[in-house]
């Protein structure tokens, strides 16, 4: 009898829960505003929202255990860290330590380590000494210890700056250098092996120039900021099929946002899922409905069953139809929406030739292990640089499934056309996003808006990566073919990256067998060169991840590119002729499970 896989278990940051449900539905009585709950100034309607959005993450409560030594009055105590935010902690003392005269307003010092996982990814670090203050001191019922919550003299964002200062210069210059000798290494491959191949020559001056222009424009791009009068209506979709872990957390972030209640609406579209994904449904709807009427949310939230499953697709256009606002957001069902992610995301479309806008994705459960956080790495670096530099021209290719915005009239203009899309004469039931947005940038604008942000659960095993990204190169070789007959159209700059983005990735697999197989067995040349290109391509990626967000994950953008080049690579050819399968997602539909069941008794009668 065959072992059952063991599940894995993901990890993610932990927050500490807010009293309130929904913390940041404005109230709408009036009485008192997100804005006056964060000590900025209520009255008016001209806020600095980024100075609200930046208090608002600095107030964000991480529940942790983290060993804090506490150095006060020449002595030296311990405690433990309960939850910590980047301007203060929560401590607890044991009874043994002599804390008595511990009082409100004293000065102290502690340190600690943020451990990877338990904060934001950039926090992790080791605190020496830092400068704190008592702010309040109390006890708990039934726990006999004492716990103190202190005040950090600078924020841990200001104790990072100041610490890692130092080595900005050096990573910065170093970053410059490797991109420089990246192009000067690639130029001298492109020489050497052009004796062997023209062709190879002109491959690599292609892949060279698509891969650092693309972060070159990257650093060019700006987030649209926010005009806090523009508020738009808008109804966020949520199609689901088989995500009971997952659906509630993405319900109530969905409907936790900094709107106008009025403006916002909530809409679950499930697509007859065969776990408990329903009851799920059902049952945060209904306490959510029952929450204070201040939220409305009796009139602003609620769910559809399909009659039967059919698809994303058809999910996510039952939610269209349903849809009372003039914008769509689309969220996947694992994803979880920051408190200001619609706020942002609205903002592109005071372009009245705006169709479409992406925001970022982060991963969820980056520290779940190596897969992961390969993961991760490569989810930034797509769309803070890769993305991004789409988005500077206003033609993104592929508004993200976890969060995307559409107006809602191109939706149900294209909607019969996209329900109905054939490719080849096989029907197209896959790659529904990339699907959406070659019907809206064919005739309009789509962007990127790296301030609105969401995060998502990624496979945390290589069978479900695997099968994830097959579909994704099955709808991307499909979607860009199509794309192909109108991007000529688009800003110049745009397009010529678009077919150089379209031919690298098909010619890369002959690329690799020739300069690693051919060139070393026919003309005796060990390929150092290409090897070493490779390979800081990769470093290319790492240091990216290092300079921009300072993570401790930076490492696992070299193994994704060798991860990458091993495997992911040679999906392509598959993906060549088999482009008509597909799942949903990375759950199988009963279509699915009826196919591997016929399948598997076809085998054991043969």
């Amino acid at each position: 009898m065959a072992k059952k896989k063991k599940e894995i278990e993901d990890i993610l940051i932990r927050q500490k829960e807010d009293r309130r449900l929904l913390s940041h539905v404005p109230d709408t009585s009036g009485l008192r505003t997100n804005q006056d709950r964060r000590s900025q100034n209520g009255h008016g309607g001209n806020h600095d929202f980024s100075d609200i959005i930046a208090s608002d993450a600095a107030g964000r409560r991480y529940a942790v255990e983290y060993d804090v030594t506490v150095y006060r009055q020449g002595k030296v105590t311990h405690a433990r860290g309960i939850d910590v935010s980047t301007t203060g902690m929560l401590l607890r003392f044991d009874p043994s330590e002599e804390l008595d005269d511990a009082g409100e307003g004293e000065s102290m010092k502690i340190s600690f380590q943020i451990t990877p996982g338990s904060m934001p990814e950039g926090y992790e670090m080791k605190i020496k000494k830092m400068p704190v203050r008592c702010v309040r001191t109390f006890r708990r019922d039934g726990d006999d210890g004492l716990f103190a919550g202190v005040q950090f003299t600078h924020s841990l964002s200001e104790y990072a700056n100041k610490k890692k200062g130092r080595y900005r210069l050096a990573i910065a210059s170093c970053f410059l250098f490797i991109v420089v000798f990246a192009i000067v290494l690639m130029r001298a491959e492109s020489v050497i092996y052009f004796r062997f191949n023209k062709y190879l020559y002109m491959y690599s001056i292609i892949a060279a120039s698509l891969l650092l222009s693309r972060y070159l424009f990257g650093t060019f791009y700006r987030s649209v900021p926010i005009d806090p009068a523009y508020t738009p209506g808008v109804t966020i979709i949520i199609p689901c099929f088989n995500e009971e872990t997952w659906i509630r957390r993405t319900i109530l972030s969905a409907i936790n946002q900094d709107y106008p209640p009025d403006k916002l609406e909530v809409i679950i579209v499930d697509d007859c899922s065969n776990d408990h994904s329903l009851d799920r449904i059902k049952d945060t709807v209904t306490e959510l409905q029952e929450t204070d009427q201040l939220f409305r949310t009796k009139d602003r939230i609620r769910w559809y069953k399909q009659p039967k499953n059919m698809g994303k697709r058809e999910a996510m256009a039952v939610g269209a139809k349903l849809s009372k606002k003039e914008l769509l957001v689309f969220v996947d069902s694992d994803s979880f929406l920051d408190p200001f992610a619609v706020r942002n995301i609205v903002q592109p479309f005071k372009d009245e030739k705006m169709g479409g806008v992406s925001g970022r994705t982060d991963v969820a459960n980056t520290y779940t292990n190596s897969l992961t956080k390969m993961q991760s790495v490569r989810y930034y670096i797509a769309f803070r640089i890769m993305k991004a530099a789409e988005g500077y021209f206003d033609a993104v290719t592929c508004l993200s499934g976890p969060l995307s915005c559409y107006r809602k009239d191109l939706v149900l203009k294209y909607s019969d056309a996209w329900l109905h899309q054939t490719f080849l004469g096989q029907r197209a039931t896959f790659g529904d996003d990339r699907s959406m947005t070659n019907f809206i940038l064919r005739h309009h604008r789509t962007t990127y808006q790296d301030t609105a942000v969401c995060s998502t659960i990624v496979p945390n095993s290589h069978a479900m990566f695997l099968k994830q990204q097959m579909r994704w190169k099955r709808s991307w070789l499909r979607e860009s073919l199509i794309a192909a007959r109108y991007m000529w159209r688009k800003e110049p700059f745009m397009a010529i990256f678009f077919y150089m983005g379209f031919i690298v990735p098909i010619i890369a697999p002959f690329i690799v067998i020739f300069n690693l197989v051919y060139v070393p067995l026919v003309h005796r040349v060990f390929p150092l060169t290409f090897i070493i290109g490779m390979f800081l391509m990769a470093v290319l990626m790492s240091m990216a991840q290092l300079f921009l967000r300072r993570s401790t994950t930076w490492i696992y953008g070299i193994w994704f590119c060798l991860y990458y080049e091993a495997v992911l690579l040679w999906q392509m050819p598959v993906a060549w002729f088999t482009f008509w399968k597909s799942t949903w997602g990375t759950r199988d539909t009963p279509d699915d499970i009826a196919a591997k069941k016929k399948g598997s008794h076809t085998n054991a009668t043969t």
